[in-house]
């Protein structure tokens, strides 16, 4: 008697239960979207002692999936995509980018990643000691001239990728504008680099401009 209640009219039972199936996936399906988004690609957890001193993948094309409802609140800067870089070594390293590496608002899945590979290549970390020099512009008021310019410190320790830190012999601060001026100027000022990845200790020094008046 049970095994006739459990197995009899199997086919139907089958049917039922695939229809089922294939109803909550109609349901679930139904209101979604598919979005297509260029995301930059964030290297995290350098080791020490390691610097990226070039990388072939700085944005990916992310291919995602919600719901109608929450597809006006997803923007490029709310998708992140870290890539860990924990053991990389000196030299070319190429990582895999997966879909855990993509960190989504809620209710978003990852359907694809182009490209998939990323090749970084890494260089050690130097450090070295250089002069700073004030970009200035701009001359003061008729009638008035620029005594002296100072800049403390006078030289600042840089540090990053030692085929970037090789390159560099003196920096430039941000620019003065001494149009117009008529007494002496201070001000903190940052040193300008060419690549973002170097690093200035201190990272500001003061610069100093003595105005004078002609005939004095």
């Amino acid at each position: 008697m049970i095994r006739k209640i459990l197995f009899g009219n199997f086919t139907l039972k089958v049917s039922a239960v695939v229809l089922a199936v294939a109803l909550w996936f109609f349901v679930v399906s139904k209101g979604q979207t598919e979005m297509s988004l260029s995301v930059p690609v964030e290297y995290s957890n350098i080791p020490q002692g390691l610097e990226i001193a070039k990388r072939e993948v700085k944005t990916v094309n992310i291919v995602i999936r919600t719901h109608e409802s929450l597809s006006k609140n997803i923007r490029q800067d709310t998708v992140r995509v870290y890539v860990d870089v924990s053991k990389a070594k000196n030299g070319e390293v190429t990582f895999p980018i997966q879909k855990d590496d993509v960190k989504l608002p809620y209710g978003t899945s990852v359907l694809s990643i182009e490209p998939s590979m990323a090749k970084v290549f890494f260089e050690e970390t130097i450090s070295k000691q250089v002069p700073v020099l004030p970009d200035i512009i701009g001359v003061p008021e008729k009638g008035y001239y620029v005594r002296s310019v100072e800049v403390q410190p006078k030289d600042v320790v840089i540090e990053g990728a030692k085929s970037e830190v090789r390159r560099i012999g003196i920096l430039r601060t941000e620019q003065i504008d001494l149009a117009g001026l008529t007494e002496d100027f201070n001000q903190e000022l940052t040193p300008k680099f060419s690549n973002g990845s170097i690093r200035s200790k201190p990272g500001k020094v003061e610069v100093h401009v003595r105005i004078a008046r002609r005939g004095k």
